[in-house]
């Protein structure tokens, strides 16, 4: 099971990971945080920075080493990464990459209330879903070949593996468009019938309610 940490903002392993190279003030932080990419491989609100870096601090994982300011800027306090910190953020990443996590998306969320709307306006949603993955994939496709002649593969992998999960999705969703087309999907009449009449046949209702979970 992950364990309680006492700084679970995801940011805050993303700052104990660039710090680690060498001290910074938090404004270098976020920028080389943004020049990797890291809000597109984890949820990043940018706004929590400072309230992420001093709580840091207050549990020890980061530490100031000097405070100045430089004409009209404001103050600024360089932070380097303690002993500590160093093994919060190699066992956060030893959990990360170990143990499966439950993560419901966006999508999974509208498949689960799908059946509120008509097969006849779903099939044409998902294609919509299905081009727009479709354009994103040959984009980040391209996007990857271009990074691979620069970047050792080694910083890639996450990007990687966005790709596939990509992938993945728009051949699922592709299976499932073939099934509404297709005729096959299994209670498509009474799906469809329910919204052309109005009225949800007991069988079909009866396989609703099992399919919540218990109170």
């Amino acid at each position: 099971m992950p364990r309680r940490r006492p700084v679970s903002n995801l940011l805050a392993l993303a700052v104990l990971t660039v710090v680690v190279q060498r001290p910074m003030h938090p404004y270098e932080m976020a920028s080389v945080l943004r020049s990797r990419g890291k809000d597109q491989d984890m949820p990043i609100k940018w706004g929590s920075l400072y309230t992420v870096v001093r709580n840091l601090e207050k549990h020890g994982l980061l530490e100031a080493v000097e405070s100045g300011r430089q004409g009209a800027r404001p103050e600024r306090t360089v932070y380097r990464i303690t002993d500590a910190g160093r093994r919060e953020a190699d066992d956060w990443t030893r959990e990360l990459l170990s143990e499966p996590r439950r993560e419901p998306s966006a999508f999974e969320a509208g498949l689960s209330v799908m059946a509120g709307l008509g097969p006849d306006e779903v099939a044409p949603l998902l294609r919509q879903r299905l081009e727009l993955l479709e354009n994103q994939i040959e984009a980040d496709r391209r996007a990857l070949e271009q990074e691979r002649a620069e970047v050792p593969r080694l910083f890639l992998v996450e990007s990687e593996y966005a790709l596939a999960m990509r992938q993945a999705q728009a051949g699922w969703v592709r299976s499932l468009l073939a099934e509404l087309d297709g005729g096959t999907f299994p209670g498509l009449t009474e799906w469809q019938t329910y919204h052309r009449s109005g009225e949800m046949s007991p069988d079909v209702a009866d396989l609703a309610d099992r399919g919540r979970p218990a109170d």
